[in-house]
């Protein structure tokens, strides 16, 4: 699917024109410069590369400012790999906000905000003990069994205990596209985005 690299500005509500306040969110999309083109008889597979957002020269290794010159770039924070044939795309190339329009149904990646070690009640919605009777006195969000004793006398894969939350790579389908603000290289879509707010994003057709 073609798709370009962006940024989460953050959240708004918008007026639908039926008077129906909706949550949507603000992503910054683009410009994006294409560092390489990947192919099958050189790669083994067909993908584009796209980078986004310039950074310092001095931040940047040897090997990856002679990747950037070969593209006649600047140096780029953020490098993804899209597989899907661009139409017409060459090495170089600046792509913009412009790929998508308003009514577009997209996909939307990035890392979610990791919330460290959590318990089972809020990182698997284990209801908890809800009356603390019968002498019970510490067991009010505890996990409970996680296995019998003498058979399978094993804890099976994928037992739900507590452990890391979030901070995973999360995809949300079917956001629409509300609008697009080509001037501003925004774009408008309706509902929620995985990540913090001026975290790197992609959006995908």
């Amino acid at each position: 699917m073609p798709g370009l690299i962006g940024k989460k500005i953050g959240m708004t509500t918008m007026f639908l024109e039926t008077g129906k306040n909706i949550a949507c969110t603000i992503l910054e999309v683009g410009p994006c410069t294409v560092t390489q083109i990947k192919t099958d008889e050189i790669d083994g597979y067909n993908a584009v590369q796209l980078g986004f957002d310039e950074q310092k020269l001095s931040r940047v290794s040897k090997a990856a400012l002679g990747h950037f010159k070969k593209a006649n770039s600047n140096p780029l924070r953020k490098i993804v790999e899209f597989s899907a044939n661009f139409d017409e795309v060459s090495l170089g190339d600046t792509m913009n906000v412009d790929l998508f329009k308003e009514g577009d149904y997209v996909t939307v990646s990035g890392t979610s905000k990791g919330k460290g070690f959590q318990g089972v009640v809020k990182r698997h919605n284990f209801r908890g003990v809800g009356d603390a009777t019968h002498g019970q006195h510490n067991r009010l969000r505890a996990p409970g069994s996680i296995g019998a004793a003498s058979y399978p006398a094993r804890v099976f894969k994928g037992m739900r205990m507590a452990g890391q939350m979030g901070n995973a790579r999360v995809s949300v389908d079917n956001l629409e596209v509300l609008k697009v603000l080509s001037d501003r290289n925004m774009i408008v879509v309706k509902g929620a985005v995985p990540g913090p707010k001026n975290s790197y994003i992609t959006i995908e057709k």
